[in-house]
């Protein structure tokens, strides 16, 4: 019994010591490094194209274009990607000679492939019609043989299963003779094509939609180069289009004289019924003075849209010349053909000035800026309901080392935020798919620059550096108070409420991810703020 008691012992010491022997030292802890785990960085890496392409602007560097040679786009999506038109335009004319009505295409709204043009010629019957026009004038008009065309302003949407290519075509030969100073220029008109899918390119014309119709208040001879009174009442020139709620489908259009016309379509044809009287024409829903007074309104390019959570018709115009003074003004309508009336409750179809202000000339710091931006596309995206501003922007005149520098034209495309009163107020920097993040009160503590745009006409609106302190105080440029509601993501800065975003600073030496806001003061004047730092 006492040896089967020692060989027990043996068997138990063996187990506690792992079946080691019991004479070997006891071997020290295993020790395991400590894991390192690299800092995190920002993964985001942003868009690097230039703002001047002059030196890629041609033809033959297309492909690398980008939003190069981008102006009035209009965009719609098909598929996994954005298509976006636009007019015949492009620095140092590249487009020409090679179609009408270029279009390029994006899945992300960053990234744009150009794609060619959508017309590889101007429709035979805008000739036809044309010269059908001018033979029963009175007196009767010889025909054009070979019309001088521009091709202006196309708008691009979804119908069904179908896409809708509304466009503008306008003949630039004076009616008589060959001095516009004693005649007006031909008449524009607005015609038709359909496609199955945008990929494909391939469009069936559907011909003559509206045209400029003389309404027999004016003749069409010109006292001098500062006559404006036009033969026609509705310039038939950039096209915007909407189907209502209520599956009516109505053409928006008109630029400068008598102001902007609404005029129904057939929802099978796209066409109106008829255009029998100067009253088929359409409605004016929107002018800038009276028109029975002034054929001369400066403003155009009308945008329409229905925000389904206002419960409002959104019609938005440019006012003044393109190439400086482009500005974006936008009222609203609980009806298709208004009235439309503005942020401080102005009647714009009667004439009103057209209040909020969305988009003036503006320059941050480290930049020329940008004029002419207007002429704008209103587009959501059709998953996540999301709208979006598109425009072209141009750099100033006389830039240092660009030759003619007002002519470069770069699309840009930005984020819209609407504010608590239901107005879409337009992101100070353009869009980059910068990823959101959570924004705090300690996010919006730092160094800004900040632009209150006061409309003037052809003056670029310039950045003043402010700061916001973490004792909730505002000092610099702007002085007073500022307070932040992470819920709705609302930024109050001195009584002025704006919306605050995840952004991209494309003025920085080095672009990099930053924080915008934006809002109206109460008079309906842009405030845009960029943070520095």
């Amino acid at each position: 019994m006492k040896n089967f008691s020692l060989y027990i012992l043996g068997v138990i010491v063996l187990l506690a010591t792992g079946c080691k022997k019991a004479t070997e030292p006891p071997q020290p802890p295993v020790v395991v490094p400590p894991v390192v785990v690299p800092p995190v960085t920002n993964p985001f890496a942003g868009p690097t194209y230039p703002d001047n392409y002059t030196s890629i602007a041609s033809w033959a560097n297309r492909d690398q274009w980008n939003l190069a040679n981008v102006h009035d786009p209009t965009v719609e999506k098909s598929g996994e990607y954005y298509y976006m038109y636009q007019t015949d335009a492009s620095y140092g004319n590249a487009t020409d000679g090679h179609g009408h009505y270029p279009y390029r295409r994006s899945k992300d709204l960053v990234t744009w492939e150009f794609m060619g043009t959508a017309f590889a010629a101007v429709p035979a019957w805008v000739k036809d019609s044309l010269n059908n026009k001018r033979a029963r004038m009175s007196p009767s008009l010889p025909a054009i043989q070979n019309p001088s065309y521009g091709c202006w302003a196309p708008c691009i949407r979804k119908v069904g299963t179908k896409y809708r290519l509304y466009y503008a075509v306008v003949v630039t030969d004076p009616i008589v003779g060959s001095d516009y100073n004693v005649s007006w220029s031909e008449r524009a008109f607005i015609g038709l094509a359909e496609s199955d899918d945008l990929a494909s390119n391939v469009w069936t014309d559907k011909g003559m939609v509206v045209c400029s119709e003389p309404d027999g208040v004016k003749t069409y001879t010109r006292n001098g180069g500062n006559d404006w009174d036009a033969y026609f009442k509705f310039n038939a020139i950039d096209p915007s289009f909407i189907v209502t709620p209520a599956g009516e489908h109505w053409l928006i259009y008109g630029s400068w004289h008598s102001g902007i016309a609404a005029l129904k379509l057939n929802p099978t044809t796209g066409k109106p019924d008829k255009l029998q009287t100067i009253d088929d024409y359409g409605v004016r829903i929107a002018g800038r003075g009276n028109s029975s007074t002034n054929r001369w309104q400066a403003l155009e390019a009308p945008e329409i849209i229905y925000n389904e959570t206002t419960g409002y018709y959104y019609l938005f115009l440019a006012y003044d010349e393109l190439s400086v003074a482009y500005n974006t003004r936008v009222a609203r309508s609980r009806n298709i053909t208004g009235p439309y009336v503005g942020i401080d409750g102005a009647n714009v179809t009667v004439g009103a000035e057209c209040w909020p202000m969305i988009m003036h000339p503006y320059a941050f710091n480290n930049h020329t800026g940008w004029v002419g931006i207007s002429h704008c596309a209103i587009f959501q995206n059709p998953d996540t309901k999301e709208w979006f501003y598109a425009s072209q922007g141009r750099l100033p005149k006389d830039v240092p080392g660009i030759n003619v520098s007002n002519a470069v034209m770069m699309g840009h495309v930005r984020s819209i935020q609407w504010t608590e009163d239901g107005w879409p107020v337009v992101a100070p920097e353009r869009y980059a798919a910068v990823p959101k993040t959570t924004i705090t009160e300690q996010s919006l503590v730092g160094s800004w620059e900040q632009i209150t745009m006061q409309y003037q006409y052809q003056v670029i609106q310039k950045s003043v550096s402010i700061t916001l302190s973490a004792d909730k105080k505002v000092s610099g440029g702007v002085t007073g108070a500022w307070s932040y509601n992470s819920a709705t993501g609302i930024l109050d800065i001195d009584g002025v409420k704006c919306n605050v975003t995840d952004a991209w600073d494309w003025e920085a030496s080095t672009r990099k991810v930053t924080l915008t806001y934006s809002g109206f003061t109460s008079g309906g004047r842009p405030v845009w703020g960029k943070k520095i730092s």
